[in-house]
């Protein structure tokens, strides 16, 4: 009975993340001012998408710089294409974290290079305490950011947490999509 209830409230999640996603054109954000002794001035949290950071560059200088170098394995992209209108993606990142930093705008270049569509992807900045506004990622479960969360009818396929259990969050990603 415990786990129907979990796979309802993660359900529930789901929904309210694509009614969201489909409602709201524009991002739905807070700006928070960040202790300057961890080193950022903003952190965002809610729901946000990719040009909030890429726009950005004064304070989100690390987007730029980590995209650039990043050439992603063909595989890899070919499994993302395959799938690319039968997939959706929730990510959790913080912007405030170097996991998510690092990770997230390859990611992004993953995205534009299979042609992902961006209505694919839901987008959450967590703050500190990775939290989201509304708790989706309680929902979700969230302990550790990046999350990117593989989504399909509904339904979760699979995630890669950080760097992934092997240290290649994108094989791991792929290997996701073609199960």
């Amino acid at each position: 009975m415990k786990k129907y209830v979990e796979k309802i409230r993660v359900l529930s999640a789901v929904i309210l993340v694509l009614i969201t996603t489909n409602i709201f054109a524009q991002a739905q954000y807070e700006i928070l001012q960040d202790d300057p002794k961890q080193g950022d001035s903003k952190i965002l949290k809610g729901l946000i998408n990719k040009s909030v950071i890429e726009s950005d560059t004064a304070v989100f200088k690390w987007y730029a710089a980590n995209q650039k170098n990043y050439q992603p394995d063909t595989a890899i992209v070919g499994s993302m294409q395959r799938t690319r209108t039968k997939i959706n993606y929730v990510i959790f990142g913080g912007t405030w974290c170097e996991d998510t930093q690092f990770i997230l705008p390859k990611f992004f270049k993953l995205q534009e290079k299979s042609s992902i569509p961006e209505s694919s992807i839901t987008l959450f900045g967590v703050d500190r305490a990775k939290k989201t506004s509304g708790n989706i990622a309680a929902a979700f479960g969230i302990t550790n950011v990046p999350t990117i969360v593989v989504m399909k009818d509904g339904k979760e396929m699979g995630r890669v947490v950080e760097y992934g259990k092997t240290g290649k969050w994108d094989k791991e990603l792929s290997d996701i999509l073609i199960k």
